[in-house]
């Protein structure tokens, strides 16, 4: 096994102890774990000469996550900001002990927290890759039902949000999901709507 492959499994087994469950084909698995290996999957179709930080980044997308929730936190615009920014660093440093723990290199370990943190966005090729892989990610595995527990206004105005954070290269690979005919509807009528004519 690769050091990369023991990365990614070291990520898996961190992700394995997610108390929170996703009922896939009929088994119960920890939300995080398949989380993970949906963007590796997703990353691997979309960029698939990812270099290894990317690869790990991507694994690593949602570390833990269960250990900083968003209940911890006020439930008001400034509180999901502080959330998501501490939320980033703790994903960094945790993923940086596992890659410790394997011999990568510091600026290695440096690059997959800049990765994590999202730092240049639109600007670093790598971060707006890893940020399409999210987005397709969400689309594809979890905006169906997402959509069916909200307002069609809500689906629309979050759809738009998420179009906005992709590159051209992601938009179309997100028109190219296969979606079921009521999602997909909604992905036109987003983005059809003007975004200031949409309920924030």
């Amino acid at each position: 096994m690769s050091r990369l492959q023991r990365t990614l499994a070291a990520i898996d087994a961190a992700n394995a102890d997610d108390p929170n469950l996703e009922n896939v084909d009929g088994e119960d698995v920890p939300k995080e774990l398949i989380y993970g290996q949906r963007m590796s999957a997703v990353l691997a179709s979309f960029a698939p000469d990812a270099s290894e930080a990317l690869q790990i980044a991507a694994r690593a997308q949602h570390i833990m996550r269960w250990k900083s929730p968003r209940s911890g936190y006020p439930m008001d615009r400034k509180g999901y900001l502080q959330w998501r920014h501490e939320l980033y660093g703790l994903h960094a440093e945790w993923t940086g002990e596992i890659m410790r723990a394997e011999g990568w290199d510091e600026p290695t370990i440096a690059r997959v927290g800049t990765l994590l943190r999202k730092k240049g966005l639109k600007t670093d090729a790598e971060v707006q890759t890893l940020e399409d892989v999210i987005c397709l990610v969400f689309l594809q595995h979890y905006f169906v039902d997402f959509a069916s527990q909200h307002p069609d206004a809500k689906v629309i105005d979050i759809v738009q949000k998420t179009w906005a954070k992709m590159s051209e290269a992601g938009h179309a690979a997100a028109l190219a999901l296969e979606l079921p005919s009521e999602a997909s509807s909604l992905v036109q009528r987003a983005l059809l709507t003007p975004r200031d004519s949409n309920t924030p």
